[in-house]
């Protein structure tokens, strides 16, 4: 029993093969076959022992793949770009060789980044889809062709965030002004006093109502309401 335990706790004491988690998650995404990975896997076992270059011999001995074999696959990962060959210089100033996978983490990196850029626009296509039924509930009626073009510029041309324009519809809600020319003049005045998010809208509004009540109320009456709220057309609509 105690023979058992003992080959056990050296076993867990061993050097261990560090694989990233997304190597799993994207190589068969990445068009990489699964001896060809299984051979990935084997250069970082080579890796974590300080053979930077193992011959074909090294790794059949390994695999149940023979050097011919190792071969064919050593040369498709080169050729799709997941494996590299860089020289280095030792200590005794002799040139060598080693396979480096940095092309792989590398190529890994970009397919994450591209997926999480799709997620984004996904996302972002979703809360602009969002956007124009709030238009259309708010309205009671569909929205005609020219509606639709002047909301999608605000996405496209003038670069609102749906959160933004959302915030905007809101205001012309509450000053029951609900007409794009109004909003537009909102959005108009937000990006030239450089607004760009719900929390700035919020402390413009706040300070609004603090000045309002400085200026326009005498101490005598009651404090105005939370309400209130700044008319963006000057009453001249």
């Amino acid at each position: 029993m105690n023979n058992d335990y003992n080959r056990l706790r050296s076993w867990t004491q061993q050097r261990h093969v560090t694989v990233p988690h997304f190597f799993f998650q994207t190589y068969k995404e990445l068009g990489i076959l699964d001896d060809e990975a299984v051979l990935i896997m084997h250069l970082l076992s080579f890796f974590e022992e300080s053979i930077d270059f193992p011959t074909p011999e090294d790794l059949a001995k390994r695999t149940s793949f023979t050097a011919n074999d190792i071969t064919i696959r050593i040369q498709r990962l080169l050729q799709k770009g997941f494996l590299e060959i860089t020289q280095g210089v030792d200590n005794n100033g002799m040139i060598f060789e080693k396979y480096s996978l940095y092309p792989l983490w590398e190529r890994i990196m970009q397919l994450l980044d591209q997926k999480a850029m799709a997620k984004s626009e996904m996302s972002a296509k979703n809360d602009e889809g969002e956007i124009f039924m709030m238009f259309e509930q708010e309205f009671g009626r569909l929205l005609s062709p020219m509606e639709i073009e002047t909301i999608s510029m605000w996405f496209d041309k003038d670069g609102h965030t749906p959160a933004i324009i959302k915030a905007a519809l809101k205001e012309a809600v509450v000053a029951g002004k609900i007409s794009l020319r109004y909003i537009d003049r909102i959005l108009f005045e937000w990006k030239k006093k450089n607004i760009t998010s719900v929390k700035q809208i919020e402390q413009h509004a706040e300070q609004f109502r603090s000045r309002s009540v400085q200026v326009v109320q005498p101490a005598h009456e009651q404090p105005v309401k939370s309400g209130m709220f700044y008319n963006w057309l000057d009453e001249r609509e």
